[in-house]
């Protein structure tokens, strides 16, 4: 099952436009701890008990490391919460610190 992506430049070009999404990362505590770009943490392990965190009205771009965690996050929602409006962010974290933003430390 294939799900909508995103990739780092457009990510990039929604929130400098402001535009109204919410960012989801489903990396670990301590991941999100040493390097983050905002957004929700709900780790994988508890995306389905947490759910009703993560908005059915607006686009959702999902974040991880390299984009697998994410990915497997959405087809759990998908597939089990009927949710259509999720996104996952191409090559992660990773990408974003490669591509947009260098001060972002890589792991």
């Amino acid at each position: 099952m294939s799900v909508k992506t995103i990739s780092v430049a457009e990510l990039k070009k929604w929130i400098d436009e402001k535009k109204d999404f919410q960012l989801i990362d489903v990396r670990e505590s301590n991941e999100h701890t040493f390097c983050n770009i905002g957004g929700d943490l709900i780790p994988l392990s508890t995306v389905l008990v947490q759910k009703n965190r993560i908005s059915k009205d607006k686009p959702v771009a999902v974040l991880c490391r390299s984009g697998k965690r994410s990915e497997m996050a959405i087809q759990q929602l998908e597939s089990a919460e009927g949710f259509a409006n999720l996104y996952n962010i191409e090559g992660g974290i990773l990408r974003w610190s490669d591509e947009i933003d260098s001060s972002v430390p890589k792991y």
